[in-house]
C-alpha cells in the first residue's frame, strides 16, 4: 500500500513539473528582450591547408529546415529565442573563419570557389528534454565559377549540456550548447575530407577542355665558334 502511495505521489510530481515547464495550450511563447539569446562563435574555426590557398565567396545561405519558427529554439518556460536568423549566424561564422585564414575573397575578381550553403537543422535536437542536445546540420554546393563544375559537401555538429531549473541558467546553457554545435559543424566542414576532395577536384580543368598545345620552341641559335687561330 505504501509503495502504491509513493508511486502515485511521484507520478503526480512529475506531471506537475511537466505542466509547469510546458506553456499553456494556445499560449505560444512570445519573444522579448529577456528571453532572447545571441549565438556566435567565440573564435574563428581554423580551416585545413589547401594547395594554392583558393579564395572562397559565400553566394547564399538558405534555410531548408522547414521550421516555421527558426528563431524559437526552446519552447518550455516561456521560450528561448535567437536574436538573428540562423542563416545570418551561419554566414557570419563561415565568413569570419574564412577571412581569419586569408581564404575569403575580398572582391569578385579574386573568387576561385563559390559556396551555396543550405541549413537543414539549427538549434536543439528533437527530443531534447532535461538535457540539451545541440545540433547544427548543413550542406554546401562548392562551385568553380570559371568551369561551372560543382561538388556537394555535407557537415553536422552536435553538443550536449546539462539542463537547468532557473530561467537564466536555461538560456545560458541553450546558448552555449548551440554555439558548440555550430563550431563543431563548421570545423567538420572546413577540416573535412569532403571539402578537401572537392577543392582538389574543382582545381583541375574540366574533362572536355581542349588540350593545350605547347608553343613551338624557338630555333636553336648557332653555337659560337672558337677563336680563329
Amino acid at each position: 500500500m505504501r509503495t502504491k502511495f509513493l508511486f502515485c505521489v511521484s507520478s503526480l510530481t512529475l506531471t506537475l513539473w511537466i505542466l509547469a515547464c510546458e506553456p499553456a495550450r494556445g499560449n505560444e511563447p512570445k519573444q522579448t528582450k529577456e528571453n532572447t539569446i545571441s549565438v556566435a562563435l567565440a573564435a574563428p574555426v581554423v580551416p585545413q591547408k589547401f594547395a594554392g590557398a583558393p579564395k572562397f565567396a559565400i553566394a547564399s545561405v538558405t534555410d531548408r529546415s522547414g521550421n516555421p519558427q527558426p528563431l524559437l529554439v526552446y519552447r518550455p518556460r516561456g521560450g528561448v529565442f535567437l536574436d538573428r536568423q540562423p542563416t545570418e549566424i551561419a554566414r557570419e561564422a563561415f565568413e569570419g573563419s574564412l577571412k581569419a585564414a586569408g581564404l575569403l575573397a575580398p572582391d569578385a575578381a579574386s573568387v576561385n570557389l563559390v559556396l551555396q550553403i543550405y541549413i537543414f537543422h539549427f538549434g536543439l535536437a528533437n527530443g531534447s528534454g532535461l538535457d540539451f542536445f545541440g545540433k547544427v546540420e548543413f550542406a554546401a554546393t562548392v562551385k568553380n565559377p570559371k568551369t561551372g563544375e560543382s561538388r556537394q559537401v555535407q557537415a553536422s555538429g552536435t553538443s550536449i549540456a546539462n539542463g537547468a531549473i532557473r530561467k537564466k541558467n536555461i538560456q545560458r546553457n541553450v546558448e552555449a550548447n548551440i554555439e558548440a554545435a555550430l563550431e563543431d559543424a563548421l570545423r567538420n566542414f572546413l577540416r573535412g575530407t569532403q571539402l578537401r576532395d572537392a577543392v582538389v577536384a574543382l582545381a583541375k580543368p574540366p574533362e572536355n577542355a581542349p588540350a593545350t598545345v605547347p608553343a613551338a620552341a624557338p630555333p636553336a641559335a648557332d653555337e659560337p665558334s672558337g677563336p680563329k687561330s
